[in-house]
This record gives structure tokens, sequence and C-alpha cells, in this order.
């Protein structure tokens, strides 16, 4: 899970101006704007809290249907093989947070604090890793120290199927999640503290604990939250390079698919869910505490030269960039390699996807129409329900019900929400049956599953906006969706476009939330990855991985450059 809203271009301009007394908006509009806000609350309903509804209900049933309480979690915790899986993900989860926030705190201070040289080319190679999914890391440090890996001796004896191999996984994946929370952390922070330090004669170590820390003390307890919850509820790394060392995410997975056990399966997935769902509650508390970084009176924080600092930061970055990219270049020389270990000649032979278990080329348009479908209807779903939110008059409760469900996504893994699918979608007596195995289910998946992030983007980009624009428009009598086509979409148009591409870039690469819902007909990339794997084509699945990775960077550039030419169209009064 993560809570911070995706980065957007431009700054909204605001418009102070005495209150005058105007018209109201017209009583049909508002009653349109309710109606339309009801559909959009039900429509979070029957896809977050309906199937969560569900998942509890299965784990309180046995064999034949009957309720039996809580008889299903006693004998989860009477087999301590199960139970073992709580520990092991905790203290995986522990781990990685640690050295993760760490490094994070370490690569956001060298790009906002030094005046280290190349920070631009830092901060790209940093989120390479949002651009695949998590099983190419696992199956890159397969190949790098696995049994026949290029460095299986590096490990001094240690095997990398297991914890070890875990953890490094799981710091790479969740590494750019950390750096964005921190990077905006220490962003702002006030000279004058520094300059206060700088003539009471307080040491560079003294000034580093008494003023940065403290002054990004909410960006760390959040990027600690939020990169827990992303390792303790994530599927790919443990299932690739697990091996024997069992946790929760794969236990969901192993009692599901492997023992067609569905109730022991709702029992994991509700254990799952806990941690999330307490780590989501933290966090927005500790928001709730956070004050202002700077005050109308401070003064911007410029970095100065300073050598010994400077060449830390460049050591330190450099360091993480390289082993991002190694990575990276691993999974791609292996799938590159004709018949690993002996014969590395490079050809394309393990992208003859058509001839590989796991879906074929097939698999790989699959996603991209699944990612297309999530980026356009996920994106109009968002902004609308942000817009109704923020601009519905009134209605008091109908607007709090839907934040409540509209962040209730941010706290439910994905390979929960998945599970929570199969037992309410396709269930018989469920008039919305005829869409499960569907391309259509992969798709609301999808949307519901990434909605909080999206959704606290739109929001953000919206109160940005005077109230003042809504008002004349009312006075005026012009019906609010003109408003809105008209005026409060161009202004929004870098947050709907980031909205898109954040939509559409999660869903090409996500693997726990569709893992249960696919068909033979609508088999996805990520899914492939994880077939062959299994099948023991690690190298086809390497290739697929890399497949995934390569369409989400061309992707990725292809909305930069449109993106450019057409919000500087759009957003010309921005530069006035």
């Amino acid at each position: 899970m993560t809570s911070v809203a995706i980065d957007t271009t431009g700054k909204a301009a605001t418009v102070s101006s005495p209150a005058a007394p105007v018209r109201q908006r017209t009583s049909r509009d508002d009653i349109l704007m309710r109606v339309m806000l009801a559909v959009l609350t039900l429509w979070l309903i029957v896809t977050v809290l309906l199937p969560l509804g569900a998942l509890l209900i299965k784990a309180g049933e046995g064999p034949k249907g009957e309720f039996v309480g809580l008889a299903n979690f006693v004998q989860y915790f009477s087999n301590p093989a199960l139970t073992a899986s709580i520990s092991n993900s905790i203290l995986i989860a522990l781990v990685s947070t640690v050295i993760c926030v760490l490094l994070s705190f370490i690569f956001a201070y060298g790009l906002t604090r030094t005046c280290m040289p190349g920070r631009g080319v830092f901060k790209l190679v940093s989120q390479i890793p949002l651009l695949a999914p998590s099983l190419l890391p696992a199956i890159s440090l397969v190949y790098l120290f696995g049994n026949q890996g290029i460095a299986k001796g590096a490990l001094f004896g240690a095997s990398i199927y297991g914890p070890i191999g875990i953890v490094i996984g799981e710091v790479f994946w969740t590494f750019p999640h950390a750096l964005i929370i921190m990077t905006t952390a220490l962003a702002t922070s006030d000279a004058r503290l520094y300059e206060a330090a700088e003539s009471l004669k307080a040491s560079a170590w003294r000034t580093f604990w008494t003023v940065t820390i403290p002054g990004a003390r909410y960006g760390l307890i959040s990027a600690t939250f939020v990169v827990f919850t992303l390792v303790i509820t994530d599927f790919g790394v443990p299932k690739v390079i697990g091996g024997q060392y069992n946790v929760l995410a794969t236990d969901v997975y192993k009692q599901v698919v492997g023992q067609q056990n569905f109730r022991m399966g709702a029992v994991v997935g509700l254990l799952l869910l806990f941690p999330a769902v307490l780590s989501f509650f933290v966090d927005q508390w500790v928001q709730r505490k956070q004050s202002a970084a700077l005050s109308a009176r401070a003064v911007p924080y410029q970095p100065k030269p300073d050598t010994a600092t400077d060449t830390f930061a460049f050591v330190a970055c450099g360091l993480i960039s390289l082993i991002v990219l190694v990575i990276i270049g691993m999974a791609f020389f292996a799938s590159l390699a004709t018949l690993w270990p002996y014969n590395l000649t490079p050809s394309l032979k393990n992208y003859d996807f058509d001839n590989m278990d796991g879906g074929g080329w097939e698999s790989f348009f699959n996603s991209l129409r699944m990612a297309g479908y999530t980026a356009v209807f996920g994106t109009a779903i968002v902004f609308a329900g942000a817009y109704l939110v923020e601009k519905t008059k009134g209605f008091s409760f109908g607007r709090l019900l839907f934040q409540m469900l509209a962040l209730l996504p941010l706290a439910v893994p994905g390979i929960v929400l998945g599970l929570g699918y199969i037992f309410f979608f396709n269930a018989p007596s469920n008039p919305f049956n005829f869409i499960y195995g569907t391309m259509s289910i992969l798709v609301i998946c999808s949307v519901a599953h990434f909605y909080s992030v999206a959704h606290l983007t739109a929001v953000t980009a919206l109160k940005q906006l005077d109230q003042e624009i809504e008002t004349v428009s009312a006075s005026l009598r012009v019906a609010f969706y003109r408003t809105f086509l008209r005026v409060t979409l161009p202004v929004c148009l870098p947050a709907v476009l980031d909205i898109a591409m954040y939509l559409f870039v999660n869903a090409l690469t996500t693997v726990s939330a569709v893992v249960f819902l696919y068909s033979p007909q609508t088999t996805l990339a990520s899914i492939a990855v994880l077939n062959m794997d299994d099948a023991g084509d690690v190298a086809p699945a390497a290739a697929m991985a890399m497949t995934i990775f390569f369409a989400a960077t061309i992707v990725r550039v292809l909305y930069t450059l449109l993106a450019k030419g057409a919000l500087a169209r759009t957003q010309a009064w921005r530069h006035r």
C-alpha cells in the first residue's frame, strides 16, 4: 500500500476576491450530482466492500457451507507450519523496511540536500523499479546468486532461496515508493533553522539530528508504514525466490491454487489484511499530526557545495543506482542467453512465447488491453468521483461515505481483494456473475485496487481550484457539467494525465490483484511470468518480465512527449 498522491506538473493559480452574494446552483444540478455520487458510491460498495464481506463470510464457513464461527481460525493456529508464516512475514517486512527506508533517506538526501553532480540521472534510475513487475528482481537474483548464478559464491555459502533473496528483492521493488515520500519530506525545509544552527556553532552532525531528522520525521514514519505494508502483502518476490520459506502472501496462493482450500485461504487473507489495515490507520493518524513544513515567513533551503558531503552522496547514490541497473541488466542478459549457463550466445529464442507455457504473446497483448482499459475507464471514474465529492453541496453523509470507501482500497492487499472477488463474483446467485473470467473483471479489480492513490491525486488537484469558479458558474446558471468540461477538466489536465499513467503502469505490472481472476482467454503477461517460472522456464519468464518493462518504459516515454505538447497548449495560462 502507498498513501502518497502522484506528483502533478504545474501550479494551479488561485484568485482571491471579496465574497459576494450569488445565486446558488439549480436544484436540478444538485439532485443530478447527488444521484451520480450515489451511483459511484454503489460502485465502490460492489467492487470493494462486498468482496471483503464475502471473504469474511467464507472464513466462517464449514465444508458444507455451514457457519462454524472461529473454527477455521483455530485450525489454522493449531498448525505450526502455517503459523510460522506469520512470524516469517513480520521478520521479512521489518528487515526490508529498515534497509529500504535507510537507503531511500540517503538517496533522497543526496538529491535534495547536496550539490552532487548527476542528480537528474540518479533520479531517473531510481524510478526504474516502478516499471517492472515484482517478479523481475526475484528472477534476476536467481541468475545472479542462484545455484547456477554468475556470482553463486558471493553470499558466503548462504542460499538466495529464502529470507535473503526475499529481502533483497523487496528492497529493490519498494525503494522508489519510499524514495518518493522521502524526497518530498526533505525537499521543503526552512533555511533559517540551519542559519540559526550555524550561528550557534552547532556541528554538522548535531544539526543533522536536531534540524534535519525532526523536519523529516513524518516522511520517515510514512515511508516506514508504506514499505512495511507493501512488503508484508507482496506475492511476487517470495513466490519466485522464497523457496521453502513461507510467508502469508504465498500461503494464500498455496491454499487456494495448490490445495483448493478456499476456507483456509480466506482465513489467511484476513490475517494478511490485519497488518495492512493497522499500518493504514497509523499512517493516517501521523498525517493528521503533521504540520506545515514551511511557514509564510520561511526561507527555502538551498544546499551549499561541500566536498565531503557531496562526495559521500555521489558515491552512495552511485552504488544504489548501480545495483538497480545490475538487477535490471541481469534479467535482460538472461532473457537473451540461448541456454543458461552453457550457451550464453545472445538470441531471441526465449522471446518465442507462443512455444512456451504461460499464454504466449496473446497474454502480453491482453495485458496491454487491460492496462489501457484500466487507464481510460479508471481515470474517468476516479476524477468524476473526486469532483462530485468535492463539489456536491450538502449531502454530507453521502460525501463522507464515499470518501471512506475511496480510501479503503489503500488498506487492502491486492491478493486479498482478488480472493474476495472469487467468493463474491463467482457466486451463482450474484447478478454480476457473468463478468467472472472475462476481461471486465480484471479491469474492475485493477481500478478498485489502485483507486485510493488516484483519488487522492484528483482531490489534491481539485482543492487547488478557487471555489469562486463554481460560485460564478452557479450565479450565471451554467450547468455544472459544462463548468466541469470547459474549466475544471482543462485546468486539472496534468493530474488527469498522471492518474491515467499511474493506472496504466500499475495495471500492466500487477500480479497479486489478478492472479486468481484470469481465465485461459484472459491470461496476462505478469501471470505468464509466474506460470513460466513454475514450469521451470526461468529464462522465458525473464524475457516476458523484460517485455513488460520495455512496454511500460516506451509508454512512459511516449506519455511524457505527448503530455508535454498537450500541456503546452492547454496550460499556457500557468506561465503568464
